[in-house]
């Protein structure tokens, strides 16, 4: 039996995918993995037998994420699994930009009397705004959410140009032919009426909207941040925001600046707050975690590389190591010289980090268990882990 611990709570569709007589949801046992959303793990004493923690969400900023990887501990997320909820929120907060509907909504509540129809028909231009249609966005970051904003925003009659130098094969396929390509962050910053961004938050992402890149934007630009707070230097939007260098920041992420300051709109973090998000999540989260746990295979992990092998049944071992030369070459004597012959092998490495995953004929458990412990003994190793068929007690 694998026991997963939860943090947070799980959508119930996502516990449903582990197989109740293979999985203890928080039993009293040690963790084999970790299901969880935002809880911050940063401070958690991880136990020896965690093989792999799943994020029901894109965002890994909650997890040690080098650290697991030092240790053999597989992170998932689930990209994509939450991408319809963020599309819809920013396509609705572009409404927002271009016409001020929160405003003009709380007004007519002030409104009493029996004149309320004459009031509403004499202060109503207050509030007429833009159209959408034939403005220009400007996409940073073309990944699941990306994408899906720039097909909807084509439909809604805009210009859309799109940046990102490390656009998939996959997104390539995904989005329209009739979005614009740009070159540079600056080309994108300079000629658009709306900025949506969607990148991850690393060292080169933290800050990408400082007060150099906000003095390139339109006096009259809006920009949309429904991916991380920490993209946006706040000082420097509050000063450009007062300087009129943007008419408009509109963010997921609440700080007390932002939320008392009249250029901006602020929400609750409500990005992939819907219930088919969650399930989404949870589930995506769920498969990838039994799949991993079970056959080794690895999809979607922001620490290793993603490795694939049809699992048929044979004795499997799964080697972390580093990315360093001849580590497969060393991994592959040791078996030799516990005589053990290998069916089907497949490496691959993701930076500093390799994966290895090998079939083998059935062997003597003492050969197995010598041969795991030489492997060990590699420098450059990180964790070997023995995958036992369903049915097979021993090798």
């Amino acid at each position: 039996m694998f026991n997963i611990q939860t943090f947070n709570a799980i959508a119930k569709e996502g516990l449903r995918k582990f197989d109740v007589e293979k999985y203890l949801i928080d039993g009293n046992q040690a963790p084999d993995g970790i299901l969880l959303r935002s809880y911050d793990l940063h401070d958690f004493e991880f136990p020896d037998s965690v093989k792999a923690v799943a994020r029901a969400g894109a965002g890994v900023n909650n997890i040690p994420v080098e650290a697991c990887a030092d240790k053999g501990i597989v992170v998932f997320n689930t990209p994509g699994a939450n991408a319809n909820a963020v599309k819809e929120l920013v396509l609705a907060s572009l409404f927002m930009g271009a016409r001020p509907i929160l405003e003009g909504s709380e007004w007519v509540k002030t409104l009493d009397g029996s004149d309320i129809e004459k009031k509403v028909e004499a202060g109503k231009k207050r509030f007429a705004g833009t159209e959408l249609a034939g403005k220009r966005l400007g996409i940073i970051g073309l990944g699941a959410i990306g994408a899906l904003v720039a097909n909807d925003a084509l439909a809604l009659g805009m210009e859309v140009v799109g940046y990102d130098p490390y656009v998939s094969v996959d997104t390539a396929w995904r989005i329209s032919k009739e979005v614009e390509r740009a070159m540079t962050l600056e080309e994108v910053l300079a000629t658009c009426d709306y900025l949506t961004v969607h990148v991850p938050l690393k060292d080169n992402t933290a800050g990408m909207f400082n007060r150099e890149t906000l003095q390139l934007m339109k006096p009259d630009a809006v920009l949309l941040n429904f991916s991380r707070g920490e993209l946006v230097d706040e000082n420097a939007m509050i000063e450009g925001l007062n300087a009129g260098q943007l008419r408009m920041y509109i963010t997921d992420f609440a700080t007390e600046a932002f939320v008392k300051h009249p250029n901006v709109e602020v929400l609750p973090h409500l990005g992939a707050s819907t219930e088919e998000a969650e399930t989404n999540c949870a589930k995506m989260a769920a498969k990838e975690l039994a799949s991993f746990l079970e056959t080794g295979s690895i999809k979607n992990s922001v620490n290793f590389p993603n490795v694939e092998m049809p699992y048929n049944g044979h004795p499997r071992l799964a080697v972390f190591h580093h990315n360093v030369p001849n580590m497969v070459g060393q991994v592959t004597t040791e078996l030799a010289n516990g005589s053990i012959n290998i069916l089907d092998m497949t490496n691959r490495s993701k930076g500093d980090y390799a994966y290895t995953l090998i079939d083998m004929e059935k062997a003597a458990q003492g050969n197995l268990s010598l041969v795991e412990e030489r492997l060990n003994a590699i420098p450059g190793v990180i964790r070997v882990r023995a995958i036992e068929p369903a049915g097979v007690t021993a090798y």
